[in-house]
């Protein structure tokens, strides 16, 4: 295994990123991107809105058409291809829509989505209608689907506060058609963070120490095309959410501290050594 846990021997996989821009560089398309080249697989994007914003929040959104979107998606997926595409902020029904038509229309595809509905600032992301959508048509076709503790509230409308809350939301997405759903517990209490892993086969809780810091911002993201990269690999499910939890956890310690509010990962750390 290389550092990054990938095998030496594998092939470059193909990541489809269909997702909004970050001017501050810490979430969006810009952390996929970074995340999805630290694991050694080829990132191409479909940017679905332009964000204003910084490590103190967002000001501004411009969303895109959902035609632009979808040809973009099709100029890539007609010519590189994709072996896994990871969907993030996807502001509306229309949106959904039109990227869930196009996907029903490729075999073969890995679909990694994550829910994004709130920023780490606040800043709500996703309309109220549209997560209707998401959950109809995104979600059933998840390869997994990988929701914090709010996005797992608003998604089943159960309030999701503890660990066996954590359980019982991914229990019930699995209901909806996911493969896998990892409910993230980052927004919970305690001096762990615990990752409920639900699979047709078990429930699985993955823990590790809860890091004090602001710097947060685009974890989610993160994580997600963590996971993306190594599925795209060939790895199974559990090795690529455990290895891509550790690279969230390292990414947040060695964080470079940039902003004055929620400040960015470290995205490159598997490429820093100490002197």
């Amino acid at each position: 295994m290389n550092d990054n846990g990938v095998p030496p021997s594998a092939a470059m996989g193909r990541v489809l990123i269909v997702a909004g821009s970050d001017s501050g560089g810490g979430a969006g398309i810009q952390a996929d991107i970074k995340t999805v080249t630290a694991f050694g697989a080829y990132a191409a994007t479909a940017v679905s809105a332009i964000t204003v914003q910084n490590t103190l929040g967002v000001s501004d959104v411009f969303p895109l058409e959902p035609d632009l979107i979808v040809a973009q998606m099709r100029a890539v997926l007609d010519d590189i291809g994709a072996d896994v595409v990871k969907t993030g902020m996807l502001q509306s029904t229309a949106v959904i829509e039109a990227v869930s038509q196009e996907l029903d229309t490729r075999e073969g595809l890995k679909l990694v989505v994550d829910p994004v509905m709130v920023a780490t600032s606040g800043d709500v992301l996703l309309e109220d209608e549209a997560m209707i959508a998401l959950r109809n048509l995104l979600v059933p076709a998840a390869t997994i689907l990988t929701p914090n503790m709010p996005e797992a509230a608003r998604l089943t409308g159960r309030a999701v506060e503890t660990l066996d809350d954590q359980k019982r939301a991914g229990d019930a997405l699995m209901g909806l058609g996911p493969s896998a759903v990892l409910v993230k517990g980052g927004h919970g209490q305690g001096p762990d963070v615990h990752d409920v892993l639900v699979t047709e086969e078990s429930i699985e809780v993955m823990s590790s120490p809860r890091i004090d810091s602001v710097h947060t911002h685009g974890t989610g993201c993160t994580l997600a095309s963590a996971i993306a990269a190594l599925l795209s690999h060939g790895l199974d499910m559990r090795e690529a959410v455990s290895i891509a939890r550790d690279y969230v956890h390292e990414a947040i310690v060695t964080a470079p501290g940039f902003g004055k509010g929620h400040g960015p990962l470290n995205h490159m750390h598997p490429f820093q050594r100490d002197e």
